[in-house]
Formats: C-alpha cells, structure tokens, sequence
C-alpha cells in the first residue's frame, strides 16, 4: 500500500485499512478472540513504555503506531464507528467536573 492511500483518511477509513491488511494476513480466520485482541493493544503499549524507558524515539514512535494500528483493527473487524464513539465520548468529558473530581 502506498503511502498517499494512506495519509489524509477518516479514522474510520483507517480502520478499514488495517483491519483488511490483519485479514489477509491471516488474523481473523477464525471468530477473533477479543480479550487476546486486547491484551495485544495492551502489549504494544507496554513496548512503547520500555521503548521510552530507554530513549529509543524511533522505536517508541513505532510501538504508539502498533497500538493504533491493533485499536483501529479490532474497530474495523467489530465494525465500530469509532470517529462517532470518539465523539460521543468527548462530549462526555466535556460535561465532568475537573480530573473528575480526584486529585490526580
């Protein structure tokens, strides 16, 4: 896939994007297991940890991007309009008190 396929798209067509590349290479072959699809998003989170840990800025970069890319596959396959839900979610936020009302 070429770079300029990618750039500029919805969040939702990003989805599609990463969600098509983890079926045909093979991931969704079987009903996906969504507590192991999340564990994985968790992993890649703590990868960018250990990559901050060190100072690799390449590698931390990466491993955000690896996070993003198993989310967006995980909204894709359950078919989540995710640009909705973040949406609806921000309004959410709006209307709580300051740190939701905790100290931290």
């Amino acid at each position: 896939m070429q770079e300029t396929q990618i750039k500029g798209r919805s969040l939702n067509e990003l989805a599609q994007v990463c969600h098509s590349i983890a079926v045909e290479k093979g991931f969704w072959e079987e009903k996906r297991n969504i507590g192991e699809a999340l564990m994985l998003i968790v992993t890649e989170l703590a990868e960018a940890m250990e990559a901050y840990r060190v100072q690799d800025d390449a590698n931390f970069r990466e491993e955000i991007a690896d996070a993003f890319i198993r989310l967006l596959d995980l909204c894709g396959g359950l078919k989540i309009d995710i640009e909705e839900e973040i949406f609806k979610k921000s309004l959410k936020n709006k209307n709580r008190p300051y740190k939701h009302g905790k100290i931290c």
